[in-house]
């Protein structure tokens, strides 16, 4: 047989083999789930296939064929590249430039990916020098075939070349900054198992360093070094096997390279673990959420112990007279860290569990722990049982943190990261780790929490009264502000528990005020807050606030003027606290305009249409002085205009509509105004033009073209006929060029309005990736309102493309009449309230049909 077709048939068997081993060593997996055997056996198939690869293509004897990087190592994952270096002892001629060419395209013919180099001993030194990447990947170099001597040639340079130091700060930076690429927290919802912080990159960091410094190449020998615990040692390498299997089981899922917890993948991993949704309703708990909550304590375990691991391998490396400066006889100041005066403080004295995070925020130049003192706590949380929390001692250190002036969020979330708090708190440590399935969290319950208490100290932060100036001012003026940070620690410790959480969370807020000695009044603040958390955002963005009946129902439950900028407080660091998208510069509107009004009630001053009234009037009036209009300008158009518009515009937009339309009301022609929002964000359009059924779908299906997304929308009919419709609409880009923008959307709408087109049909977009993987019910609900003169029009969904002008297309066959419109956008979740009437909903029936085809408009 001819040497090439030797060669094919001799590739196609090693192929064959390699497909069947692999299929072997992956049901063996599936049966007795053991990640590490399965990654061995794959790597020594690809061992052996390479091998005889090697051999068929005949290299000189003087090359090597070398395994790097995590194939270096000794494992593979599934779906992981091969990473190969070619070990030439010098430069290649064109024989060997031929044969090396033939080996990597065996190799990819065999199905195998892979990544190469091919390079002599210096050009590794040298490449090694100038990337840490290769240096790293050198530092686990395996010889697979080939030479051995020139192997062990390379081995001894690059060991003679390497700077543990220099390499050790090399990797403590590049975790810095792939920390920061992860947003320095364990804790995404989609976090990847590879590279987030806590996973096992940060394991193999340690390794590397200690491996480097010539100190260790496994955990078991560091602790034999000394350098870790027996424990530890035992819990570090139960978390790398635990990460390691999701990894493979990733890799199985997606069948390719997948190191992603992304959530459409979240069920059939945990499933694949056995795992299984338990529960019903609101206290159903997906087989996901469990999944996740251990991925996360593992992550923190990992997160704990890696700096545990860096800081006891640095001191070995950067050996340093270490001058401690005593805080007081149980704790030292040791280079600026925090450091215990004697090995067994926390557990001959155990409320030093707590006092070391008090004296933390007494000293705010203390940069962190010593590791002694990390891993001392770490095992001493252990320490705080029920004895621990009743102790009068450890309550009154507990609420010296919160009331601390400078540090507590940096003291809480250290608590959490070394479960402290956790144990302090019980009910705190349920909801560590835990996820939010509603669309618009974008953090584990624990870490919103952190986040909202982070948000609340912010406000009394000069320097960050420029992003809340509004809440730095009311901040500044409120007694006992640390009672808000008590209210924002329990605010969501009651979510997973089934039932309302606000409900629930109340009681586990009483009961920590009553034993930690808060007196009556604070108490109720607190309970108060915890309980109404929800209340002052769903008033803003879904009731009408021009009711003098909705802000008087508002102020009986806020009760006084405490009570309601705490909860203004809280509602703001809460809704900034679930996701970035979710706040915006019109919810910060809506929430101000709120207080303002209300807080103008309970000053005594009655919510009076004709007093609201005669305010606005006057104001846009002087507004529209400055502009130069004649005094008289205003008045005909004005007389088109009834009560609730007055009411339910401020008196800039009055003031802006009058000049636009105080010489063409009576044209008969559309006319179209764009500015920006004077709330700093988005653009603000006014449309009038003669009253039609189906302008508001009109309207809609433009903005849904261009992509703009509508905030609110103001809809109000004239006494003669013309319909002045206001809407607030935003769009990412368009503050790059606003005016061309701003041009566009008055001539486009103008000419819409004019050609009277019909309307398109309703496109059904595509929901996101996570409403595809957490769908929304959708929920209809019309009801009369309280005067029984309207409808309210409450409606739900996953938010899509479109979705505002299907509804607008429903509305508008049924010949209803909108007067206002909340667009409420929650990340991926609208809730949306339109007042409505029409003669169609005088009929049970005509209702009944109208909910089934609004339903059938929402679902995708």
């Amino acid at each position: 047989m001819p040497a090439a077709a030797l060669k094919k048939q001799s590739r196609d068997l090693l192929k064959q083999r390699l497909k069947a081993e692999r299929a072997v060593l992956i049901a063996a997996f599936r049966a007795d789930g053991k990640p590490e055997k399965l990654l061995r056996g794959l790597r020594h198939s690809v061992d052996e296939v390479l091998s005889e690869a090697w051999q068929t293509v005949g290299l000189p004897a003087s090359t090597a064929l070398v395994g790097v990087g995590g194939y270096g190592r000794g494992e593979l994952f599934p779906f992981s590249d091969v990473d190969l270096l070619i070990l030439l002892s010098e430069a290649a001629d064109a024989i060997t430039q031929a044969k090396l060419e033939e080996l990597v395209q065996m190799l990819w013919d065999l199905g195998l990916e892979i990544g190469s180099s091919i390079r002599t001993i210096d050009e590794c030194l040298s490449e090694s020098k100038a990337d840490i990447t290769v240096q790293t990947s050198l530092l686990e170099a395996r010889l697979v075939c080939g030479d051995a001597a020139l192997f062990e040639q390379l081995q001894q340079r690059y060991a003679g070349a390497l700077d543990p130091k220099a390499f050790f700060h090399a990797k403590a930076a590049e975790m810095r900054l792939r920390h920061a690429k992860y947003e320095d927290t364990a804790f995404s919802l989609e976090p990847n198992v590879k590279e987030s912080p806590g996973g096992l990159r940060d394991l193999q960091v340690i390794l590397w360093v200690a491996k480097a410094a010539g100190l260790a190449n496994s955990w078991g020998q560091l602790a034999t070094r000394g350098l870790i615990t027996q424990t530890e040692a035992r819990q570090l390498m139960e978390k790398e096997r635990a990460f390691k299997d999701i990894r493979v089981r990733l890799h199985l899922h997606a069948n390719r390279r997948e190191d992603r917890l992304v959530f459409d993948v979240q069920t059939p991993i945990a499933e694949s673990f056995g795992l299984k949704t338990t529960g019903e309703g609101i206290n159903a708990r997906r087989a996901s959420e469990y999944l996740m909550q251990r991925y996360y304590w593992a992550a923190k375990t990992v997160t704990q112990l890696n700096t545990i691991m860096l800081q006891n391998i640095e001191a070995q490396l950067f050996p340093e007279a270490n001058e401690a400066e005593a805080i007081n006889e149980r704790f030292n100041d040791v280079n600026g860290l925090i450091d215990i005066a004697h090995d067994d403080t926390f557990t001959k004295q155990p409320s030093t569990v707590l006092e070391v995070f008090v004296l933390m925020t007494e000293h705010p130049h203390l940069k962190g722990m010593t590791a002694r003192t990390m891993r001392a706590l770490w095992h001493a949380r252990f320490e705080i049982d029920a004895k621990f929390r009743e102790d009068p001692v450890n309550r009154a250190l507990f609420l010296r943190i919160l009331q601390a002036p400078v540090g507590l969020v940096h003291a809480l979330r250290r608590m959490n990261d070394t479960s402290i708090l956790g144990r302090y708190l019980p009910n705190f440590r349920r909801i560590v780790g835990q996820m939010q399935h509603d669309l618009f969290h974008v953090y584990t319950v624990d870490q919103h929490i952190l986040m909202v208490v982070r948000n609340m100290r912010r406000f009394t932060m000069t320097e960050h009264a420029h992003e809340y100036p509004f809440c730095s001012q009311l901040i500044a003026n409120f007694r006992k502000s640390w009672l808000l940070y008590v209210a924002a620690l329990f605010h969501d410790i009651a979510k997973g528990r089934g039932g309302d959480h606000s409900k629930l969370g109340t009681v586990d807020a009483a009961q920590f005020c009553e034993e930690h000695a808060i007196g009556s009044e604070d108490t109720e603040l607190v309970v108060f807050l915890v309980e109404n958390h929800l209340t002052m955002s769903q008033v803003a963005q879904k009731q009408d606030l021009s009711d003098p009946d909705v802000i008087e129902a508002f102020a009986k439950v806020v009760k006084d003027e405490r009570h309601l900028t705490a909860l203004y407080l809280l509602t703001v660091a809460d809704i900034r606290g679930t996701s970035p998208k979710v706040w915006n510069a019109w919810k910060a509107k809506l929430l101000e305009d709120l207080y303002r009004i209300t807080l103008r009630v309970l000053g005594g001053e009655p919510h009076s249409a004709d007093r609201e009234l005669k305010n606005r009037q006057e104001e846009a009036m002087a507004t529209l002085r400055l502009y130069g209009l004649p005094d008289i300008a205003h008045v005909d158009f004005w007389k088109q205009l009834d009560v609730a518009y007055f009411l339910r515009h401020d008196a800039s937009d009055i003031a802006w509509q009058t000049r636009c339309l105080w010489d063409k009301f009576n044209s008969g022609k559309p006319v179209v105004k764009c500015r920006l929002a004077p709330i700093g964000e988005g653009l603000q359009v006014a449309v009038y033009v003669k009253d039609q059924p189906d302008l508001f779908a009109r309207i809609c299906s433009y903005f849904d073209r261009k992509n703009f997304s509508i905030l609110d929308a103001k809809i109000h009919t004239t006494r003669h006929g013309y319909a002045l419709d206001t809407f607030m609409v935003t769009e990412q880009s368009f503050a790059k060029s606003y005016r061309d923008i701003i041009n566009l959307i008055e001539h486009e709408i103008c000419e819409l309005l004019t050609s009277q087109a019909p309307l398109p049909a309703p496109t059904r977009g595509r929901l996101s990736r996570l409403s595809r993987t957490f769908p929304i019910t959708p929920t209809v609900d019309l009801r009369p309102d309280e005067r029984g003169q309207y409808y309210l029009l409450s409606i739900a969904a996953n938010d899509r493309t479109g979705l505002l002008y299907a509804i607008a297309n429903v509305l508008t066959r049924y010949r209803i009449n909108l007067h206002t419109a909340k667009i409420m956008t929650l990340g991926e979740r609208v809730e949306d309230v339109f007042l409505v009437d029409g003669a169609v909903l005088n009929n049970a029936r005509n209702q009944i049909q109208l909910e089934t085809d609004l339903l059938d408009a929402l679902r995708v």
